[in-house]
């Protein structure tokens, strides 16, 4: 974590009680802020966000499908936690396409580009190396602002593990541990390997952080 950085949890202090999205302001229970640490060099963006996190406002996090997620971080080397304690993010900060959840259906594309402000802000602050967009629909959205390549062409099946070339870092897509395979997970774990294998500082020409 940042030296400097006296939170995980919402670090940037956006907007706490946001009321962008009526609908889903109704229904939700907790805004999902970005979570992790301000100097990751790895930024891990959802979809939305599930219930446990719904329930405790942090992505990723507090039921079966934030566990899946969670123990992909910890064989990665970004997590450390207690059960039933927060996680405690190094090097990897996590965040969602939308920050609140309505139970029964996806975001919208409005409520998506509402809370698109807040995405942009915390890539631009963070300045990753590498983004990993985590499902089809964060894939599609990721590509489309941050790459040259019409987003249709894109199928997080397909480039699950695979490295896409964007403007200023590489995008690895990555199926949801819940979604996928075993063969995808250890597919994405040696992609990774890979990755701290050589130096992937060179994406933006730096050698340090």
């Amino acid at each position: 974590m940042d030296a400097n950085q006296l939170s995980s949890s919402n670090p940037f202090g956006m907007d706490e009680d946001c009321t962008n999205c009526p609908e889903l302001c109704e229904t939700r229970s907790e805004i999902a802020h970005g979570y992790g640490d301000v100097g990751a060099e790895f930024l891990f963006v959802g979809e939305r966000p599930s219930p446990g996190a719904d329930e405790t406002g942090i992505p990723f996090f507090g039921d079966e499908r934030g566990e899946a997620f969670q123990e992909v971080l910890r064989a990665l080397g970004f997590a450390t936690q207690n059960p039933g304690e927060e996680p405690e993010l190094d090097n990897a900060y996590c965040t969602l396409l939308t920050r609140c959840r309505h139970p029964e259906r996806p975001p919208t594309d409005g409520e998506i580009a509402n809370c698109e402000p807040y995405l942009n802000a915390e890539i631009r602050m963070i300045n990753p190396e590498i983004i990993v967009p985590v499902g089809e629909r964060a894939l599609r959205e990721i590509a489309t602002e941050y790459t040259t390549t019409p987003a249709e062409e894109f199928d997080v099946e397909v480039d699950h593990a695979t490295e896409i070339r964007g403007r200023g870092f590489e995008i690895v897509p990555m199926v949801h541990p819940t979604e996928g395979t075993d063969e995808q997970r250890e597919d994405f774990l040696q992609a990774f390997s890979d990755l701290f294998g050589r130096n992937y500082r060179q994406t933006k020409g730096r050698q340090g952080r």
